[in-house]
């Protein structure tokens, strides 16, 4: 795979003084793209990438001539900003190429669906060729010798968008990283190496339960697709030393070096299985706390939902991931969020009135005196109308995204935060809240979790 340059907008001297670029919320452009793109750079060392950041004090121009100076033709560029505008509500990520030109246009949807894919919640202000911008063309762009774009990751001037950047800077760092591994791939084709060893492939349990990737046994250690390591909520930017491999353009990471992060790992060389469990101890005090954070990986739950319902990942495979995401925004605990979505639509088999199309997992209603169902334009804002109902009830904390429950402003503020608190208002059911706990209890038995 070729080598990565990136560079944060700004920041350098243009015109004999030091350009800030955007100012907003007592805040620069050039700031929160150094720090997004240190991030960046740091992420792409985790993966055993070679990545270059441009120095912070060059101009535009000088920005240039650094890159061409170094760049090789399998090489990518890319520069990092951000957009504002007189009106406070424009707001979401766009990624500019030189017009006309298809093949850059390819790659800037490579970075634009990265960064959108870890953080949704921007909105898609889609690819742009330069001559779209307000200057007409962007220098970056058609003088960097090497394969270049430039991505404005939000509007600065947006409130929304501020503080997505500031809250979640790392997403966006892991979101920008995708995008460039999968553009460098498509830059240098001949980074799948025909004379790499081939290497055996390994099971991968977690908590005695299969799942479904594999590993690789490399010099008789175990290594693990680093995506499952993202799931175990394990974060490596600030471990450079844990060992990696690039192995047919997937990242592995030793297991047994995941010890030092509460992972303990044993290996049955019978079956060529490597089994990781989670050491953490969930304090049984906070268990049925809506308001808290949740304690399983996405893996986990998954693995949770097929064991109940084998078929429950064809028509939603990415609700875990949902869940999690959504329910951490609001600080709710998606642990509970999701076993009472199990306990709502029978591990997703439904079978009542609400069908799987209407993407409704908690049962919520619509307005007025129909009896019908509400329903949602995506599974994803299904979930987020599910995680709004339960913090409506648990806190009278302000929603953080804009409010999809129908119902939202129907809820007594904060009259059941705990599980138990939701029979009799959530349902009519006075042993609901007990089926949700007898969930939650099963969920942390199967990740190996005592509570």
């Amino acid at each position: 795979m070729g080598r990565i340059f990136i560079s944060a907008a700004h920041g350098g001297k243009e015109g004999g003084r030091i350009d800030p670029g955007a100012i907003a919320g007592g805040t620069t452009e050039a700031r929160e793209m150094i720090l997004l793109r240190d991030l960046v750079v740091t992420e792409m060392r985790s993966r055993n990438l070679e990545i270059f950041a441009v120095p912070d004090d060059l101009s535009a121009a000088q920005t240039i001539e650094w890159i061409n100076s170094r760049g090789r033709r399998v090489d990518v560029a890319l520069e990092i900003g951000t957009d504002s505008a007189s009106n406070p509500d424009v707001r979401g990520a766009s990624v500019f190429y030189i017009s006309n030109n298809n093949e850059r246009r390819k790659n800037a949807e490579l970075l634009l669906l990265g960064l959108l894919g870890r953080v949704p919640q921007l909105p898609n202000r889609g690819l742009k060729p330069d001559k779209d911008s307000g200057l007409g063309s962007l220098i970056f762009c058609r003088q960097t010798a090497i394969p270049s774009l430039l991505m404005q990751v939000c509007f600065l001037s947006n409130p929304e968008d501020r503080s997505l950047l500031q809250n979640r800077r790392r997403d966006f760092a892991l979101g920008i990283a995708d995008g460039l591994v999968s553009w460098s791939r498509v830059i240098d084709p001949t980074s799948n190496n025909p004379t790499q060893p081939n290497y055996p492939v390994i099971n991968i349990n977690i908590n005695r339960q299969s799942y479904p990737e594999k590993g690789v046994l490399i010099n008789g250690n175990a290594y693990i697709p680093i995506d499952l390591v993202d799931r175990l909520r394990v974060d490596l930017s600030s471990s450079p030393n844990i060992s990696r491999v690039t192995y047919r353009q997937i990242v592995y990471v030793k297991a047994i070096e995941l010890r030092q992060f509460n992972v303990s790992i044993s290996w049955d060389g019978a079956s060529r299985t490597i089994t990781l469990r989670s050491s953490l101890v969930i304090d049984p005090g906070k268990i049925d706390q809506l308001i808290s954070p949740g304690n399983t990986s996405e893996a986990e739950l998954q693995l949770f939902l097929r064991n109940n319902n084998q078929n429950a990942s064809v028509q939603f495979p990415d609700l875990p991931k949902l869940y999690r995401e959504e329910a951490t925004i609001e600080k709710v605990n998606y642990d509970i969020a999701f076993c009472q979505m199990c306990v709502e639509t029978g591990f997703l088999r439904f079978g009542g009135d609400i069908k799987p199309e209407q993407n409704n997992f908690a049962g919520l209603g619509t307005i007025g005196s129909g009896t019908e169902a509400a329903t949602f334009e995506s599974a994803r804002i299904g979930v987020r109308a599910h995680i709004q109902h339960l913090k409506a009830y648990a806190s009278t904390d302000a929603l953080v995204q804009e409010v999809v429950d129908p119902r939202f402003r129907f809820v007594p503020r904060g009259v059941a935060p705990l599980i138990d608190q939701l029979s009799g208002r959530w349902s009519a059911d006075l042993q609901y809240g007990d089926k949700i706990k007898a969930l939650l209890k099963q969920l942390y038995q199967s990740a190996g979790l005592s509570a």
